[in-house]
């Protein structure tokens, strides 16, 4: 009896063993077949640098005392389809999953403002001090770029792409300052010391974004390659109806990493 256990739990592993490596076999001509019809597929993994800013920086600004960079993350998967023999030109469409974040801390002045008292209520008008902000909002973005092959190491890459906004945080607080309200005439409260109010435009943020990127790649090896990536929003990140900050603000970030191309 044990005899015939083994017997079948070794037909069992064989007959999975033979199923694992036809699902490998046929998965590899796919590959190959695409390969052969000018498809290739990648993913990508980095990090980004950058911020969300006017341009150009306002009069209401200041002074920028300190910019610091947060964890910001990005995992794309993407197809290429080359249109020519040598594949020189070709599209890329990708799906990307990606996080942008910064700090920042800036002196300003008449700049437009909504506080939170400690109380809970709010106060909307112009303020004149210290604005310390911090921006963590995370994205699927869809880019659409065309691709052209410089060598056989390096690569461009340009085109636009689209955000959908899954996590919002655009936040902070001002101090050392005063605030005019409703205008630059109305009343003055003063922020001193270690005083502060709050501040958070999280729900203001707009649910799209659309912009440009450009980005160039090099194979260091058959299949891994080293890329980077600057993306350049080019509508506002507030809605249209959002009157408190009186400028446009738009995202910046430069997006470094690895690839992997099957």
């Amino acid at each position: 009896m044990k005899k015939y256990k083994v017997i079948s739990l070794l037909a069992a592993l064989l007959c999975v063993n033979t199923f694992s490596a036809l699902a490998q076999e046929e998965r590899n001509q796919g590959i190959i077949w695409s390969y052969l019809h000018g498809w290739e597929y990648g993913i990508k993994a980095g990090f980004s640098v950058g911020g969300t800013t006017p341009l150009p920086l306002t009069n209401e600004i200041r002074k920028i005392d300190s910019y610091a960079p947060g964890i910001a993350i990005s995992i794309e998967g993407n197809a290429t389809k080359w249109f020519d023999e040598q594949k020189k030109w070709g599209l890329t469409v990708g799906l990307r999953l990606e996080n942008k974040n910064m700090t920042t801390e800036a002196t300003v002045k008449n700049y437009g403002m909504k506080i939170i008292n400690t109380n809970g209520g709010e106060l909307e008008g112009i303020w004149t001090g210290g604005v310390k902000t911090k921006v963590k909002n995370s994205y699927l973005t869809l880019p659409v770029v065309a691709n052209y092959k410089v060598s056989n190491r390096w690569k461009i890459s340009a085109g636009p792409y689209v955000s959908y906004l899954l996590e919002k945080d655009f936040s902070g607080h001002v101090y050392e300052g005063h605030l005019r309200t409703p205008d630059q005439t109305g009343s003055r409260v003063d922020f001193t010391g270690e005083s502060i109010a709050t501040y958070d435009f999280s729900s203001d943020l707009r649910k799209f974004q659309w912009g440009m990127q450009l980005g160039g790649e090099w194979r260091a090896f058959k299949h891994l390659n080293v890329y980077a990536d600057l993306t350049w929003g080019l509508n506002d990140i507030f809605k249209k109806d959002f009157d408190t900050v009186t400028f446009a603000m738009y995202p910046i970030y430069l997006n470094v990493g690895f690839g992997y191309a099957f």
